[in-house]
Protein backbone atom coordinates (compact mmCIF):
# COMPACT_ATOMS: atom_id res chain seq x y z
CA UNK A 1 0.00 0.00 0.00
CA UNK A 2 2.76 2.19 1.22
CA UNK A 3 5.08 1.34 -2.31
CA UNK A 4 1.58 2.27 -4.75
CA UNK A 5 1.22 5.73 -2.87
CA UNK A 6 4.49 6.30 -2.56
CA UNK A 7 4.78 5.81 -6.76
CA UNK A 8 1.72 7.66 -6.97
CA UNK A 9 3.15 10.67 -5.60
CA UNK A 10 6.33 10.26 -7.11
CA UNK A 11 4.67 9.49 -10.63
CA UNK A 12 3.50 13.31 -10.73
CA UNK A 13 7.38 14.24 -11.13
CA UNK A 14 8.43 11.55 -13.58
CA UNK A 15 6.46 9.46 -16.15
CA UNK A 16 4.46 7.15 -15.05
CA UNK A 17 5.36 3.65 -14.57
CA UNK A 18 3.28 0.35 -14.63
CA UNK A 19 3.78 -1.36 -12.05
CA UNK A 20 3.77 -5.77 -11.50
CA UNK A 21 3.09 -8.19 -9.26
CA UNK A 22 0.50 -6.32 -7.55
CA UNK A 23 0.02 -7.25 -4.58
CA UNK A 24 -3.26 -7.72 -2.74
CA UNK A 25 -4.24 -6.04 0.71
CA UNK A 26 -4.97 -9.89 2.18
CA UNK A 27 -1.37 -10.48 1.10
CA UNK A 28 -1.82 -12.29 -2.48
CA UNK A 29 0.76 -11.42 -5.04
CA UNK A 30 -0.27 -11.47 -8.43
CA UNK A 31 2.51 -11.60 -10.80
CA UNK A 32 0.48 -10.90 -13.97
CA UNK A 33 -1.44 -8.05 -12.91
CA UNK A 34 -0.07 -4.21 -13.80
CA UNK A 35 -1.16 -0.79 -12.51
CA UNK A 36 -0.03 2.04 -13.52
CA UNK A 37 1.79 4.52 -10.96
CA UNK A 38 -0.57 6.98 -11.66
CA UNK A 39 -3.68 5.70 -11.32
CA UNK A 40 -5.32 6.64 -7.89
CA UNK A 41 -6.54 3.26 -6.28
CA UNK A 42 -8.82 3.98 -3.12
CA UNK A 43 -10.39 1.42 -0.58
CA UNK A 44 -7.68 -1.42 -1.13
CA UNK A 45 -8.68 -3.41 1.63
CA UNK A 46 -11.97 -3.72 -0.42
CA UNK A 47 -10.31 -4.12 -3.17
CA UNK A 48 -10.40 -7.31 -4.46
CA UNK A 49 -8.66 -7.78 -8.19
CA UNK A 50 -7.52 -11.14 -9.89
CA UNK A 51 -4.35 -12.36 -11.87
CA UNK A 52 -3.83 -11.31 -15.80
CA UNK A 53 -5.14 -7.74 -14.92
CA UNK A 54 -4.00 -4.24 -16.82
CA UNK A 55 -5.54 -1.21 -14.89
CA UNK A 56 -3.66 1.59 -17.35
CA UNK A 57 -2.65 5.21 -17.12
CA UNK A 58 -4.50 7.99 -15.10
CA UNK A 59 -7.59 6.32 -13.37
CA UNK A 60 -9.71 6.82 -10.42
CA UNK A 61 -10.22 3.48 -8.72
CA UNK A 62 -12.57 3.63 -5.76
CA UNK A 63 -13.34 0.21 -3.67
CA UNK A 64 -14.11 1.50 -0.86
CA UNK A 65 -17.62 -0.10 -0.77
CA UNK A 66 -15.98 -3.39 -2.49
CA UNK A 67 -14.57 -3.80 -6.30
CA UNK A 68 -14.06 -7.19 -7.85
CA UNK A 69 -12.46 -6.93 -10.96
CA UNK A 70 -12.04 -10.56 -12.24
CA UNK A 71 -9.50 -11.85 -14.33
CA UNK A 72 -7.57 -10.80 -17.69
CA UNK A 73 -9.64 -7.67 -17.62
CA UNK A 74 -7.94 -4.52 -19.15
CA UNK A 75 -8.85 -0.93 -17.61
CA UNK A 76 -7.70 1.42 -20.21
CA UNK A 77 -6.93 4.84 -19.11
CA UNK A 78 -8.73 8.15 -17.88
CA UNK A 79 -11.23 5.43 -16.54
CA UNK A 80 -13.24 6.21 -13.35
CA UNK A 81 -14.54 3.23 -11.12
CA UNK A 82 -16.46 4.92 -8.50
CA UNK A 83 -18.47 2.77 -5.38
CA UNK A 84 -19.76 5.68 -4.00
CA UNK A 85 -21.19 9.11 -5.03
CA UNK A 86 -22.82 11.99 -3.37
CA UNK A 87 -24.50 13.19 -7.34
CA UNK A 88 -28.04 13.29 -5.46
CA UNK A 89 -26.97 14.37 -1.88
CA UNK A 90 -25.06 17.49 -2.10
CA UNK A 91 -28.31 19.39 -3.67
CA UNK A 92 -30.32 17.68 -1.29
CA UNK A 93 -28.57 18.76 2.12
CA UNK A 94 -26.87 21.85 0.28
CA UNK A 95 -24.00 23.49 3.16
CA UNK A 96 -25.74 20.63 5.54
CA UNK A 97 -23.97 17.66 3.42
CA UNK A 98 -21.21 17.88 5.32
CA UNK A 99 -22.37 17.37 8.78
CA UNK A 100 -25.21 15.34 7.98
CA UNK A 101 -24.61 11.69 9.37
CA UNK A 102 -26.06 8.68 7.27
CA UNK A 103 -27.42 10.83 4.25
CA UNK A 104 -30.44 10.47 2.49
CA UNK A 105 -29.85 9.81 -1.35
CA UNK A 106 -26.04 9.04 -0.92
CA UNK A 107 -25.13 6.50 -3.61
CA UNK A 108 -22.85 3.20 -2.60
CA UNK A 109 -23.10 0.27 -4.39
CA UNK A 110 -20.23 -2.41 -4.80
CA UNK A 111 -18.70 -2.93 -8.22
CA UNK A 112 -18.15 -6.25 -10.14
CA UNK A 113 -16.01 -6.62 -13.54
CA UNK A 114 -17.01 -10.13 -15.02
CA UNK A 115 -13.53 -11.74 -16.02
CA UNK A 116 -11.76 -10.96 -19.82
CA UNK A 117 -13.91 -7.54 -20.34
CA UNK A 118 -12.73 -4.36 -21.80
CA UNK A 119 -13.36 -0.33 -20.20
CA UNK A 120 -12.56 1.87 -22.73
CA UNK A 121 -11.00 5.21 -21.97
CA UNK A 122 -12.48 8.05 -20.75
CA UNK A 123 -15.47 5.50 -18.96
CA UNK A 124 -17.40 6.34 -15.67
CA UNK A 125 -18.52 2.73 -13.84
CA UNK A 126 -21.10 3.99 -11.32
CA UNK A 127 -21.64 2.59 -7.92
CA UNK A 128 -23.96 -1.03 -7.51
CA UNK A 129 -22.96 -1.82 -11.22
CA UNK A 130 -22.44 -5.76 -12.68
CA UNK A 131 -20.64 -6.05 -16.07
CA UNK A 132 -20.74 -9.72 -17.43
CA UNK A 133 -18.10 -11.60 -18.48
CA UNK A 134 -16.54 -10.74 -21.83
CA UNK A 135 -17.90 -7.46 -21.68
CA UNK A 136 -16.61 -4.65 -23.89
CA UNK A 137 -17.77 -0.87 -22.54
CA UNK A 138 -17.00 1.97 -24.84
CA UNK A 139 -15.03 4.83 -24.50
CA UNK A 140 -16.66 7.93 -22.59
CA UNK A 141 -19.57 5.96 -21.55
CA UNK A 142 -21.26 6.36 -18.28
CA UNK A 143 -22.27 2.94 -16.81
CA UNK A 144 -25.24 1.89 -13.88
CA UNK A 145 -26.64 -0.98 -13.52
CA UNK A 146 -26.76 -5.13 -14.47
CA UNK A 147 -25.20 -5.97 -18.11
CA UNK A 148 -25.45 -9.46 -19.01
CA UNK A 149 -22.39 -11.37 -20.42
CA UNK A 150 -20.37 -10.69 -23.76
CA UNK A 151 -22.71 -7.40 -23.27
CA UNK A 152 -21.63 -4.15 -26.03
CA UNK A 153 -22.51 -1.29 -23.42
CA UNK A 154 -22.09 1.86 -25.32
CA UNK A 155 -23.24 5.55 -24.01
CA UNK A 156 -24.57 7.95 -22.01
CA UNK A 157 -26.56 6.49 -20.13
CA UNK A 158 -25.04 3.34 -21.10
CA UNK A 159 -27.23 0.95 -22.72
CA UNK A 160 -26.73 -2.80 -24.90
CA UNK A 161 -25.70 -2.25 -28.41
CA UNK A 162 -24.07 -5.92 -28.91
CA UNK A 163 -22.63 -9.07 -28.06
CA UNK A 164 -18.72 -9.35 -28.45
CA UNK A 165 -19.74 -13.18 -29.28
CA UNK A 166 -20.59 -11.81 -32.47
CA UNK A 167 -17.41 -9.85 -32.70
CA UNK A 168 -15.26 -13.05 -31.40
CA UNK A 169 -16.97 -15.13 -33.92
CA UNK A 170 -15.51 -13.64 -37.06
CA UNK A 171 -11.88 -13.92 -35.67
CA UNK A 172 -12.30 -17.72 -34.45
CA UNK A 173 -13.59 -18.69 -38.10
CA UNK A 174 -10.40 -17.41 -39.78
CA UNK A 175 -8.53 -18.96 -36.95
CA UNK A 176 -8.46 -22.14 -35.57
CA UNK A 177 -6.05 -22.08 -33.20
CA UNK A 178 -7.87 -19.41 -30.98
CA UNK A 179 -10.50 -21.36 -29.62
CA UNK A 180 -9.06 -23.87 -27.13
CA UNK A 181 -7.57 -20.13 -25.59
CA UNK A 182 -11.07 -18.11 -26.25
CA UNK A 183 -13.23 -21.25 -24.65
CA UNK A 184 -10.97 -21.93 -21.63
CA UNK A 185 -12.35 -19.05 -19.88
CA UNK A 186 -15.60 -18.65 -21.25
CA UNK A 187 -17.38 -22.02 -21.10
CA UNK A 188 -20.08 -22.57 -18.89
CA UNK A 189 -18.17 -24.93 -16.77
CA UNK A 190 -16.11 -22.38 -15.78
CA UNK A 191 -19.04 -20.03 -14.11
CA UNK A 192 -18.42 -18.74 -10.45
Amino acid sequence: MLKRRFLFYLSKWINPVMVGRYKRFDGTVLPLTRICSSTFLQGEKNFHVEDNVYIGHSNFIDASNGLTIEEGCQITNFVSIITHSSHDAIRLYGKHYTFTPNKLAYNEGKVKIGKYSFIGPHAVIMPGTTIGKGSLVSAYSFVKGSFPDYAIISGNPAIIVGDTRDRDDKWLADHEDLKTNYQSWNEQGNEE
